[in-house]
């Protein structure tokens, strides 16, 4: 009997580490970063995704329906993410996969890489920028090998065609080889080729303009800033990029890149027509992703920006799921 209530959509959270860091919390449980390497494209959370981590029957209760699980943030590049339904009869990850929904990756800048390697990765926002950079110039050059590779098939097969004779295709030789496969940089070619959409944990405006331009010179696109406390502040360049902040209603000053953080910065965003995101990164407050929306909501009226509750709901529906890939579902 749902007299006097509301039904809504499904509620999909942008930003979930259940699975990879689940209950009960012990070391035995963390999976979620692959803190060896300042790049490590090449992991998938999926891989590390329990199904019968207890949050999710929670965040169920919660009426989330959808989750992105996400590798942590000590790594520039800490791996590809995926998208989850939640059927909670499963026993795999990859049976709770969402069908059709693109991979993404893992991204970070800040302190959180910065602070992990220290000596013997980037110590510094500069070092963090210079990671990036030599990864995907790696992806670059593994693309064009890859892409020489097709070339020199299609032109074996071509002379393969025309030969007539036997002794003739004899001349032609074997096919050429394949180039020896990279999975960190065969990650970073899916984002190059737009088939792995790129989720940015990134809390400062000069950073995520950084990241903007990073980007543009290497031809791919962000699909999402995640946490994004000062997305307030370069607003309009966001809405001009087509890129979403997934962000908190309340959430900042638990450290230095999280001071300058505002309750406004949800309407702020949206009012600028750029795609708004309310995500949890908290097995608690997924379940209530709602009432998270309600607060970002009040704070956005209360600044005197004029804002509907059907705005509100698609900050963790609609707008959450063109992030992920899956908006026509």
């Amino acid at each position: 009997d749902a007299r006097g209530k509301f039904i809504t959509p499904g509620i999909i959270d942008t930003h979930s580490h259940m699975g990879v860091y689940p209950f009960p919390s012990a070391n035995a449980h963390l999976d979620g970063n692959e803190a060896t390497s300042p790049v490590t494209s090449e992991v998938w959370a999926e891989h590390s995704f329990w199904p019968q981590d207890p949050a999710l029957v929670r965040a169920l209760a919660g009426g989330v329906t959808t989750i992105q699980v996400l590798p942590g943030s000590a790594n520039v590049i800490g791996g590809r993410s995926f998208v989850a339904k939640m059927h909670l009869d499963q026993t795999s990850a990859r049976a709770m996969r969402f069908p059709g929904a693109p991979q993404g990756l893992k991204m970070a800048c800040g302190e959180n890489p910065k602070r992990v390697y220290m000596t013997r990765g980037p110590s510094t926002r500069m070092g963090n920028v210079a990671g990036y950079r030599a990864a995907f110039q790696k992806a670059v050059d593994y693309r064009r090998r890859w892409q020489k590779w097709e070339r020199d098939v299609a032109h074996y097969e071509t002379k393969r065609a025309f030969a007539r004779t036997d002794v003739e295709k004899a001349k032609v030789g074997d096919p050429p080889d394949p180039p020896a496969r990279d999975f960190q940089s065969e990650t970073l070619m899916g984002v190059l080729d737009g088939k792995i959409l790129v989720h940015n944990h990134c809390y400062r405006a000069d950073e995520m303009a950084i990241m903007l331009d990073l980007a543009e010179q290497y031809g791919f696109h962000i699909r999402s800033f995640h946490h994004a406390l000062e997305a307030y502040k370069l607003r309009d360049r966001l809405a001009k990029a087509g890129t979403a902040t997934s962000t908190w209603a309340d959430w900042w000053g638990f450290k230095l890149e999280a001071y300058d953080g505002i309750p406004y910065n949800a309407a702020l965003l949206h009012e600028a027509g750029a795609r708004t995101i309310i995500h949890s990164d908290s097995s608690t407050d997924v379940r209530r992703l709602n009432q998270e929306a309600a607060k970002a909501l009040a704070a956005g009226r209360e600044l005197g920006i004029a804002l509907t509750d059907e705005d509100a709901l698609a900050w963790i529906t609609k707008n959450a799921a063109w992030a992920l890939g899956v908006d026509d579902q």
